[in-house]
């Protein structure tokens, strides 16, 4: 048994936690909803990694760069810090007799134009000082880095909850220039895998939210952040596919479901709620995830394998304004729960049970309101087949609240279009008063 909704609960950011809400001075700016694209693609199935008997490869892993991955390029500045004194010595002691001849010079070009306006050093050179380096801190040890950058000029960065959750709400922001800002954790969402940040700044350049509604296959995707600790670090890909159903976490109580655009822009562990810009140096997704060769880990090094996720900057910028606004986010959702033992056509509303008090439908929510009863096959969202529970979800997280849909649904022998209005999750209540 699935709940529409997911999974909620983290336990890497425990309810004991709560996000403080911060007054809000101006909300993102919004471009106009155009409608999701016609066609769903299949969910991740990667040949060459393992599947389990439904043909599902393994989850993405998130791109935090954990505390081991910290230690490890630790040890390796200082290895290449002491072979650099070694060849320091060398040369010195040896300048007696050192060859006074130097290899050619290239030839100077006065008349070689300046980079393109638009080309990918004009793109990135106009990003770099709004792309950031998080540093997560527990106890006063460093437990996590990732990236992340400002979307208000006001002190307002954007990265992923993931890469804050490990801390116990001590985080560091450092720059492109080399300063660093302590941070306060204005709120967070597991649900989307966000978390909006607060530096005490002013006068930032905030990057430009694009309209991912807009991103084509094909579409020069440019990714920047700090990955291995590496910081301003550029990688160029292209996107590769859109509207993948990536459910991206390591246990099932941690789960960000994604209405993922998937890069072949190399993402690497410390990526995580970094940039991912167009050729016009707009953000189109905050990269999130990537998927894994089988047995790798983050702890063991998984390399990236061209298979990178980020969440649409569409769904980053309402659950950005919102958490600015009140503090936390919210999600759409249509009130129904999902049948994962079912393997039909569609996707079925679990049955009613009297004995463990279940029922397939909650109350009063968007999908009672249609007319969707218990035991019904959800076939189409907007005109584009669903086949896994996971493809309804992240189609619906995909969406607003007040948003309205159009599903195709069956019940028995006859076949009906239904419109819903979607609602905020914590607008509906199961017949045992919980939101679940």
């Amino acid at each position: 048994m699935k709940e529409e909704e997911g999974l909620f609960a983290d336990p890497s950011n425990p309810a004991s936690g709560a996000p403080r809400a911060v007054a809000a001075e101006a909300p993102l700016s919004m471009p106009p909803r155009s409608k999701p694209a016609d066609k769903l693609d299949e969910p991740v199935i990667v040949p060459t990694l393992e599947t389990d008997s439904s043909g599902r490869g393994p989850a993405p892993t998130r791109t935090g760069l954990g505390p081991m991955w910290v230690m490890v390029v630790s040890l390796l500045a200082l290895v290449f810090g002491a072979a650099g004194g070694v060849g320091g010595y060398a040369i010195a002691s040896h300048g007696d007799s050192a060859v006074t001849d130097s290899l050619p010079h290239a030839a100077v070009n006065v008349d070689a134009p300046a980079a393109q306006a638009g080309s990918v050093t004009d793109v990135v050179a106009a990003a770099l000082p709004s792309v950031v380096r998080i540093e997560a801190s527990s106890g006063g040890t460093l437990v996590d880095t990732g990236s992340g950058f400002v979307i208000r000029a006001d002190g307002y960065i954007l990265t992923n909850d993931h890469v804050v959750a490990p801390s116990d709400g001590e985080i560091n922001v450092r720059f492109s220039d080399g300063t660093v800002s302590p941070a306060t954790i204005v709120g967070t969402t597991s649900d989307y895998d966000l978390a909006v940040l607060k530096v005490d700044k002013t006068g930032l350049t905030p990057l430009v939210l694009a309209d991912s509604n807009g991103v084509r296959v094909g579409d020069e995707a440019i990714a920047i952040g700090s990955p291995l600790g590496l910081d301003s670090t550029v990688t160029l890909g292209i996107v590769s596919s859109l509207h993948r159903p990536v459910t991206a976490g390591d246990t099932s109580s941690s789960v960000a479901f994604i209405d993922a655009i998937q890069t072949d822009a190399a993402i690497n562990p410390g990526n995580s709620g970094g940039p991912l810009l167009n050729a016009s140096g707009e953000v189109i997704g905050i990269n999130s995830a990537t998927a894994a060769l089988p047995g790798a880990s983050q702890q063991s090094g998984s390399g990236t394998v061209g298979l990178g996720f980020a969440i649409p900057s569409n769904q980053a910028r309402r659950t950005a304004d919102e958490i600015i606004a009140t503090g936390k986010a919210t999600f759409p959702v249509i009130g129904v729960l999902l049948d994962s033992t079912y393997h039909g056509e569609g996707v079925k509303v679990i049955d009613n049970n009297p004995a463990t008090n279940t029922l397939g439908v909650a109350p009063g929510s968007p999908a009672d309101l249609a007319g969707i009863k218990a035991g019904d096959i959800i076939l189409t969202f907007d005109g584009r087949p669903i086949t896994m529970p996971e493809e309804l979800i992240v189609a619906t997280r995909a969406m607003a609240p007040g948003d309205v849909i159009t599903l195709e649904v069956k019940a028995g022998n006859s076949t009906s279009t239904v419109k819903v209005t979607l609602t905020a999750n914590d607008k509906i209540a199961w017949n045992d008063g919980s939101q679940k």
